[in-house]
This record gives C-alpha cells, structure tokens and sequence, in this order.
C-alpha cells in the first residue's frame, strides 16, 4: 500500500492505494479516502499529520501481510445498484462438493469422458446437478438456472445436460461400483449388514408406455410409476440402487440387484435385511447359504395358527436379554405401574421351525413402547372415523388397508332381518378388539444364530432406508418425473441416488446431530453478498450448525469480510 496525494490549485486530497490481481491482470484500487489535509489533520491528532500517515500505512502493510487487514466499503446512499448484476452466492454447496471430491466422482466423470470423447464437462453437469437436488431440486432446465446460485457458476449449456443423461445411464452400473470402491478409501463401509427395500416413483401422464406402467403405487395415485430397488449399507449410506417398469412385483426385484453387488462389489459375508413384503420364501432360501444371511420381518396375522397362538400367548415362554427368566407379561397391558417399570425393555420368545423346506429362527418380540405406539395410532384413527360417521358418512366406502374406515360397521337391515329404509354406521368394537390383540407384538425371522438383542438392533435400523426414501420424494422432489424416455428417466434416478449418498455422508460426519429439514435448509441459506468485486461478505446466521461444518472441513466462510482471492482457495480445497 501506499499514499497517493492529489493536488490542484486550491485543493490537496490523500488517499491509500493498493495493488491487486483481477482475471490476471494488474490495477490499483482506493483501500481508504483520508480527504483533504484539514481532514488529515483531525485524523492525527497531536502527531505530525504526514508522519501519521506514513505510519498508519506502514501498521496496514504489516496487517495485510499477516491477512489481517480491515476492509473499508464505500457506498453511495443516492446511487442506485446496477441493473441484471448477482450479488448473492450460495457457498453451502462446498461442503457437499468436498465430498463429492473424497469419494471420487470427479475422477469417474473423467474416465467415462475420456471413454466417449466430448467436450462438454461432464464433472461439472454431474457435481451441479447433485448439488442442486440436495439444495435446489427442479426439472434439468430450472437446475441450469438455479445452480448459477453457487459461488462456481456452471460451464455447460441446456443441452450439455441432455446429451449427458443417456451417458449417465449406460454407465450406471460401472458409476456405482467405482463409487463403492471410492466409498471404502474415504470411509469404512459396513457392508456386511445390507438393508433393501423397493418404492416406486409416478409420472403426471396418463397412459403407460414400455417402461412407466400401472402398478401398485405406494402412494396411491393412479399414473404410471416406475420402481426403485435400494440397497443400503448397516451405517445407512445407500450401496446400489436399481430402476425397473412400475408392474414388476417387488419381491423378484431382490435376487437380480444382490447377485450383481456381489459380483460389481465383491463382497463375501453379509447379512440381507427386508421387511415383510420383500420376504418371499425365495428371497430367504437365496440368502441360506455360508456366505449369505438374512433377517427379515414376519407378519404374526400370516403365520400358520399354531404359531400364532403361541406368538399372541402373553403369559409363558418370554425372555429379557441378559436374564435367565421367563415372564409373564399379560399384565403389561393394564398395569401402570408395571408399564412404568419395563417401558424401555424389550422380551422376546423364540423357536425354530421349518417351513417350505427351510429352516428358520422365529423370534417374538413385545415393548410396552411399541405397544403404546400402536395404540395410539389406533386410536386417532377411530376419532376420525367417529368424525367421518358424523359428518360426511357419504364418504364412507370399502376401506384400504390401514384405512380408518375399517372400524366403521354398516348395518343395512332391520332387527327383524328386513333391508332398512336408512343405513346405520356405528363403531365396531371387535375390530378393534382383534387388532388389540396384536399391540406390542413384532417377529422377524432369521437364519443367523446371533444374539437376539443384537438380530433386534439390525432389523430396527431398516427405518433408515424408509427414510431415504422419504427425502428423496420429499426434499429432493424425485417425484413426479418429467422425463419419457427412458435412458433419461433412469439417469434422474441415479442422480438422485447420488445425490442421496454424497448427503448421507455429510449426515455421518455431522454425528446425526441435526434433522434433515436442519442441515438442508442451513445449507441452502448459507449466502455470500458480493459487496464490491472481490469483497463478499456473509449473509446467514451463524449457528452450532455452521461452526460444525466450519470446523468439520477445515475451512471457514463466516469471517465478517471474505476476499476473492480467499474464496478461491477454498473452492480450490474443497477439491483435492
């Protein structure tokens, strides 16, 4: 820095000029208007005014070099902004890009470029369009305008995207299992437990074509859909993921994903874990082998009778872990004080038996907390049948499953046995009374022959790949798919199954402290304003969120003032 002095005939003017690069080239600019030398003289107080400046020059070079030096902003209060200039740039994103960058995804774009040789960036479209999903999710022309939110402004065009997704999709199965291999030098995996489970995805068209076909929706509407497969590690990070047409039933779905990441990801020992839809006597026997395990829930309402009724048998052959015992634990259902007691624990029963030629561990399971949740879904559910009978019973038709309006009874005849002139809804009291029966009660079945509570723990932890599904159909709007063809509508997937893995691992490296909606929504407000051309300064809150992050990945984009050539260090840090 140094002091420029401008002299006219009645005027003397001090100012302190500094050198700086921009797009490579050399130009100085005012760091700070001392003004006149009446001015100056204020400033300097009883010191000689020149020989102040000099030193407060000085005392600013030494601060500069130590990157300690304040920044001064001018701004006119009558001059209006430029007109179509951002001034506000997304920086959450970084956080995502660094592991975007750990896990090896920039490496893959570039050998799948140099396999096809175009020139587009396919790293660019790939790494934008992940980070948009998690951040600003949209169809593929929305995101080219909104990934211009990030500090990084994208390098492609519309239709860079469009020749990519067909690339995306023939190389999708060789973009998962260099991803699993790039995972395992980042993290370890814990790829002996494997969690599956299918969703399906509508489409807002109304007629089905070779690929999007009428199925069983999970939401209940009636387009085509599409099915998603998923398999998912014991930590919740998503493992494969594989789309199939919208009328192929779940249950074969297993077998053709599970043999190719075993092939893909070569893996040995592992253990399948599925709910009761996935639990076909196929799908067990494939994984009763030395290699291959599974776990899996069982539906007590389909088990033959005899099991059953040992199943809903309340008053002999239950266990606590660790406790040599049994219990009787009929009166966990009335007694207050005993609920109190054992509200945390969780009894057991077990037995093997053998069913379609396999032999299997059956294992009950009862919680006074389980039992309390059903409850109380339960009974919010007759509250709006209640309701529906007294308000709207016009509305009331066949139920679905798990329908509230399966506890309405109908009476059309007269006690004489004669079809009455009105029809009569009531509650029906031994609905609910059978459904009782089962409160508290969970079985799964097994072939591993592992402590229970430690088989219970494994099972419980398949609500993650619920909800994995969830925040792809909620925060990142999977759905409704706007794509027909499709080669595009499978590499949407795989970006969504992408985008779910790089948030997983900020999730875990996060400690699971946070809510998705809390680091999502942080994320997406954490904003630079452009104050001048190379000065940025914070527009966000700072929170225990951002310190973490900040502190996580070792950079930091909170300071009061952030400078240009800063920023591009971090940027260039978050890619190594």
């Amino acid at each position: 820095m140094y002091i420029k002095k401008t002299k006219s005939k009645n005027f003397e003017h001090y100012s302190i000029i500094y050198n700086i690069n921009l797009n490579g080239k050399r130009t100085s600019k005012v760091y700070e208007n001392i003004g006149n030398y009446e001015k100056l003289k204020q400033r300097a107080g009883n010191e000689d005014p020149i020989e102040w400046l000099n030193n407060y020059v000085k005392e600013l070079n030494i601060k500069q070099r130590e990157n300690s030096l304040p920044i001064i902003i001018q701004k006119n209060p009558n001059k209006i902004i430029d007109k179509n200039v951002q001034s506000s740039f997304n920086i959450g994103y970084l956080f995502l890009q660094v592991i975007y960058y750990k896990l090896g995804l920039n490496n893959i774009c570039k050998d799948i470029s140099d396999k096809y040789q175009f020139k587009f960036d396919l790293n660019d479209i790939l790494s934008k369009l992940i980070f948009s999903r998690v951040l600003f999710p949209a169809s593929k022309l929305k995101t080219l305008e909104l990934s211009k939110k990030f500090l990084e402004q994208p390098n492609f065009e519309y239709q860079h995207i469009e020749r990519a997704l067909p690339i995306l999709c023939k190389e999708n199965d060789f973009i998962q299992s260099e991803l699993y291999k790039n995972s395992k030098k980042y993290l370890p995996r814990n790829n002996r437990i494997l969690y599956y489970d299918c969703t399906n995805f509508f489409f807002e068209v109304e007629c089905e074509d070779d690929f999007r076909k009428y199925g069983k929706s999970k939401e209940n509407k009636p387009n085509p859909i599409v099915q998603m497969g998923l398999f998912m590690d014991g930590d919740g990070i998503p493992l494969a993921c594989e789309i199939t047409p919208g009328n192929t039933n779940e249950q074969t779905t297993l077998k053709p994903l599970e043999k190719k990441i075993i092939d893909d990801f070569n893996l040995a020992q592992i253990v399948v874990c599925t709910d009761a839809g996935l639990a076909s006597n196929a799908n067990r026997k494939f994984n009763n082998s030395n290699t291959r395990k599974f776990i899996t829930t069982q539906s007590i309402k389909k088990l033959k009778s005899y099991l059953k009724e040992e199943a809903l048998d309340l008053t002999k052959g239950w266990h606590l872990p660790g406790s040599t015992k049994t219990f009787n634990i009929e009166n966990l259902r009335t007694n207050d004080k005993l609920i109190e007691i054992y509200k945390d624990k969780v009894f057991y029963k077990e037995r093997w038996i053998k069913e379609n030629n396999l032999e299997q561990r059956l294992i009950i399971t009862y919680s006074v907390k389980y039992q309390e949740y059903q409850r109380n879904i339960r009974n919010n559910q007759i509250e709006r049948a209640k309701k529906l009978i007294e308000n709207n019973p016009k509305k009331i038709s066949k139920p679905k499953q798990n329908d509230p309006k399966r506890f309405i009874e109908t009476i059309n005849t007269t006690e004489a046995g004669e079809v009455a002139d009105e029809i009569h809804y009531s509650i029906n009291q031994n609905v609910i009374n059978e459904e009782a029966k089962y409160d508290g009660l969970y079985a799964v079945c097994t072939n591993l022959e592992d402590d229970v509570l430690e088989i219970i723990k494994v099972n419980h932890r398949r609500w993650e790949i619920e909800e994995s599904f969830r925040i792809m159909k909620s925060e990142f709007n999977a759905r409704p798919v706007f794509h027909s063809n499709e080669e595009a509508i499978k590499a949407h997937f795989l970006i969504c199954f992408l985008a779910l893995t790089v948030y997983r691992y900020l999730e875990k490296k996060l400690d699971e402290k946070y809510t998705v909606g809390e680091i999502i929504d942080t994320l997406k407000d954490m904003n630079l304003k452009l104050d001048k051309q190379y000065i940025y300064s914070p527009n966000y809150i700072r929170t225990d969120l951002t310190d973490d992050l900040h502190e996580l990945f070792g950079f930091r984009t909170d300071y009061e003032v952030m400078l240009e050539k800063n920023l591009k260090k971090i940027c260039k840090q978050t890619k190594l």
